[in-house]
């Protein structure tokens, strides 16, 4: 198998364990402690059934992954997806550890999800599968120990299931149970944008410290889901950049006069895809990350960015909306060529830094306005991506490899001072 082979045949969790092995030996981490770096602590996987509109049992298969405590309760979202896998499951785990540690939030890592397709299954038939997997784990999640959040194909109203279901069982309402959910039992202000409006302070630093201007920046956007579309139409709103290409799971449109990405979003919603918006041209997701633009945002799913096309990227600054879109490979390719790859697990913090935002407001049954969560946020991606950056400077590293020695640094500090029980 040659080398483009092999970066093709990698797992997610592959991926997300060359990255710990790469820097825990620039590091000189003990063996034992970087094996266990590279390992989740908890795995739990449910078979439970469901009953269907059509009055059928069907049985769903679910996981949660709780990877790492040290620094606090588990901290992670819930997928809800045909391809959902343990392995994807565990890499996701992985990378939210590495994601609190590097914001400098008291979190630890943990993802979840269930095999299933919610295009094709009704409201009635998602919120029974909803209330079905949390029983199945609420052995293992709660307020102090594990708090799901939402990630591909879940919303609040599937956290706004979830917090209840998990409250009923209780006996009374526990509201930090989840993130996510909606304002009216304890949602924050500005949840919704939050990944997107990170990726864009974190876009923002970059841009400054290269010289890029953003106001003349051209931006391309694989994936035009929550992340993807927020973050089009925060660019567009206060950068004044401009949307040359948007993309969603069917393809690609361009436009070098630019797109409006609001009157993209309706068109999506009422077609099923961004395709065929008037005054575009067709493009393959393929094409799209080739494009000869400015930034260019992957927000889709991990993988995207590979050996094989990492060599004819055309963009200045990779900004990861996505988990892992980028594989080790590609990192390496896209240093030598000199574009700043803006990693993952610092690029798309702001969804977990609004939701630690609004942990602390349930928490405290107390609530912030929208200026003061946008605010909290930009303080907080601002200081971690001047962080990242200087330690990439200091050790000429690219940002993922520094990103990576400042999060695992934390973590190791934290065992060191905690110790090993018993």
């Amino acid at each position: 198998m040659n080398t483009q082979e092999a970066a093709n045949e990698m797992s997610a969790f592959d991926i997300a364990q060359a990255q710990i092995e790469v820097v825990g030996k620039r590091l000189r981490l003990d063996p034992g402690l970087l094996e266990r770096l590279k390992r989740p602590s908890r795995e739990l996987t449910v078979n439970f059934p469901v009953r269907m509109d059509d009055d059928a049992i069907k049985v769903f298969t679910g996981f949660r992954v709780q990877y790492n405590q040290v620094l606090g309760p588990f901290k992670g979202g819930i997928r809800y997806h045909p391809d959902v896998s343990l392995e994807e499951v565990r890499a996701l785990a992985a990378w939210m550890t590495w994601k609190c540690a590097v914001i400098g939030l008291p979190y630890g890592g943990a993802k979840g999800g269930v095999i299933c397709n919610p295009k094709e299954m009704s409201p009635g038939e998602l919120e029974r599968l909803t209330r079905r997997f949390t029983s199945e784990i609420s052995i293992i999640i709660g307020p102090h120990k594990d708090i799901p959040a939402p990630d591909v194909s879940t919303d609040a109203q599937v956290m706004a299931w979830i917090m209840d279901t998990y409250s009923m069982n209780q006996g009374y309402s526990v509201p930090g149970v989840v993130t996510g959910k909606p304002l009216v039992i304890g949602g924050s202000k500005g949840r919704e944008e939050a990944t997107a409006r990170g990726v864009m302070y974190a876009t923002r630093e970059a841009a400054k410290n290269i010289g890029m201007d953003l106001s003349d920046a051209t931006i391309a956007v694989q994936g035009f889901g929550n992340v993807g579309y927020n973050a089009a139409r925060l660019f567009k709103e206060e950068c004044s950049s401009k949307i040359i290409a948007v993309s969603d799971s069917r393809g690609g449109i361009h436009s070098s006069r630019g797109l409006d990405p609001k009157k993209v979003k309706l068109h999506k919603e009422r077609t099923g895809s961004v395709l065929g918006f008037p005054d575009s041209n067709q493009v393959t997701n393929e094409v799209l990350l080739e494009m000869d633009c400015d930034v260019l945002i992957p927000a889709a799913l991990a993988g995207s960015i590979t050996v094989s096309n990492a060599p004819r990227l055309k963009t200045r600054i990779v900004a990861e909306g996505a988990n892992g879109p980028t594989t080790p490979e590609a990192d390496g390719i896209l240093f030598k060529k000199g574009v700043t790859v803006i990693p993952d697990i610092l690029c798309n913090a702001g969804g977990v830094t609004v939701s630690y935002f609004e942990w602390v407001q349930s928490l405290q049954h107390f609530f912030w306005s929208i200026e003061e969560v946008k605010k909290r946020l930009e303080d907080v991606m601002v200081k971690a991506f001047e962080k990242v950056w200087t330690t990439a400077q200091e050790e000429q590293v690219d940002m993922r490899i520094a990103a990576y020695i400042v999060a695992m640094k934390k973590v190791v500090e934290a065992y060191r001072v905690r110790g090993i029980y018993p």
